[in-house]
Parts: C-alpha cells; structure tokens; sequence
C-alpha cells in the first residue's frame, strides 16, 4: 500500500498536486495545535511530545510496512540525524508556546521561518544579500516588533519559544527539500517519528503521569493530524519549489484564529493580524526573489556552457 492520500490527486499536474498537499498539511497542522493544547491541559508537554512521536510510529510503520522494505532505506542517514535533532527542537519550542500564547500569534510568528532561512543562508553558505532582499527581512522584522509589542510588557516566554521553533522549522524545512532529491517521501516521514520517540521518551518519563480515556483521545488525533500533516508537506515538497507554496501558507492565520475562537474563545489582537500580513508579505517577496536568482542563474550557467 502506497502512502497515498487521495488517489485523484494522481490525475493532476505536479504543481497542483503540491499546492492541494500543502493545503492539508496547513489544515492537519493547525487542527494538531488544537489538540496539543487539550492534551496538555491533562498531563505534562513533554509526554505530549513524546506521545506525538510514539503514536505517529503505530499509525505509519504499518502503513508503510505494506510497500515493502524500501520505504525505510535512507541514502544519507547523518542528514536524516541531523533533522530528527532540529527538529526535536523545533517541536519542543513550538508545542509549548502553543500552551502559553494564543494559537493565531503562534501561527503568525511561525512566518518567519523564510526570513531565517534567508539569514542562514548569508552566514552558513555565503549568499550575497541585496538591498531589496536586506529591506524585505527589515521590515519582516518590523512585523515581529508589532506582533511582540516590547514596548507594552515583558516578551513572555511563549513568544520567544514560537520564535525558536520558527527558527528551528526553517533548518528543518531546508533539510527535507534536500532529502526529497533522493529519498522516498516513506523514508523522510518514517524515519523522523521513529528518531524522536527515544529522544523525547527521555524528558517524559520524568514527568509521567498515565493519561485518561479523554486525553488517549487528543493524543490520537494529535498523532493522526500531525503525521497526515507532515506526509502532506514532505509530499508538496518534493513535487514543487517552496516558493510557489510560499503564498498559500497565510490561510493558516485565520483557520488558526477561527478554531481558538471556537474552542479556547480566544480572539487575536488587532497587531497580531497587522504583524502577521506585515511578516508574510515580506517572506512572500524574500522567497520570490530568491525563486527568480535561481532561474537567472541555472539560465546564465546554460548559456555560458560549451556547446
């Protein structure tokens, strides 16, 4: 049995296919935030996260056992390490701003992932930064300023754990488009989940408490949302350039905000929505005008080849 969704989805052209995985990646996410904070209200976080990990593994190892052997052989296991690592970080930092913060300024801060990936890129690997670009990332910058508002209280620690996780999704965002070049979707979801049940088994036991009926219940549609949600990504990822989807991701702010004012009655601030559209428009430019140096290079490298 193949790891395939929605067989109609086969039909569509590539670039279609990505933008209808992403989609549901962003809706499976989201409703996965939902559910963190209900499991989190009964035992401790970090039993949350390890139950994320552990029951993701019951839901896919099956699954993909069914295709065969080959779903789980990696060709580069020490980029495998290295996301497992990052993004252990990353879904530490963010599952816990998520019971801290509202879920709609977690979602508009997690904008800034294409801005880190930005910065990384001119200290890790070199690449020049612009006038246009150095101005799109000042004024993403300014977007966090209104979404933080330093000047009104003391940043809680919910909002710098949300910027943590960003910052950590951004490096762990990077990792899978690479991996997707040469490894199975299969592989890239599997193998995540099963890295971080012993690395995340270790905090939980510290702090384990045997969940209720109710809250087996949020931990397995916490595990359902977020494996759907990852294969839907990792999916989009390896059919389309993060560009192209880069657009798309802003639904995520009011299908975030709508579901904590449904079930937490929570409603964002007017300068949640304000830095948000601010941080995404920003990115928007940032991930198009990396998209368009890509194109003018691979076409000035062919014209400059031997014929």
């Amino acid at each position: 049995m193949s790891w395939q969704p929605l067989l109609f989805f086969r039909a569509l052209p590539p670039q279609k296919q990505a933008i209808a995985y992403t989609l549901m990646s962003i809706f499976f996410f989201t409703v996965m935030g939902v559910f963190i904070r209900k499991s989190s209200e009964n035992i401790h976080i970090m039993e949350v996260i390890f139950f994320r990990n552990f029951l993701a593994c019951l839901i896919i190892i099956p699954v993909m056992y069914s295709s065969g052997l080959a779903s789980f052989k990696m060709n580069r296991p020490g980029l495998f390490v290295w996301r497992a690592v990052f993004g252990s970080i990353g879904m530490f930092a963010s599952f816990v701003s998520i019971t801290l913060i509202p879920l709609a300024q977690v979602t508009a801060i997690s904008f800034t992932a294409p801005i880190f990936i930005t910065i990384l890129a001119f200290f890790l690997f070199g690449e020049v930064l612009k006038f246009r670009r150095v101005t799109a990332i000042f004024i993403g910058f300014i977007g966090m300023l209104i979404i933080v508002q330093p000047n009104v209280e003391v940043i809680s620690i919910g909002v710098i754990l949300a910027f943590i996780g960003a910052f950590f999704h951004s490096i762990n965002s990077l990792i899978v488009k690479q991996l997707t070049a040469k490894e199975s979707v299969n592989a890239i979801v599997v193998w995540m989940v099963i890295m971080l049940v012993p690395i995340s088994i270790v905090p939980a036991i510290f702090v384990w408490e045997w969940p209720s009926a109710l809250t087996w219940l949020y931990l397995s549609c916490l595990a359902f949302c977020g494996t759907l949600g990852h294969s839907f990504f990792t999916r989009a990822y390896s059919l389309a350039e993060i560009t192209s989807l880069q657009p798309f991701q802003f639904i995520q702010l009011p299908m975030a905000a709508f579901l904590a004012w449904v079930i937490f009655s929570e409603l964002p601030g007017y300068w949640t929505w304000v830095g948000g559209i601010i941080i995404f428009l920003s990115t928007v430019y940032i991930t198009r005008r990396e998209a368009k140096i890509k194109t003018s290079k691979i076409v000035n490298s062919e014209l400059l080849a031997p014929k």
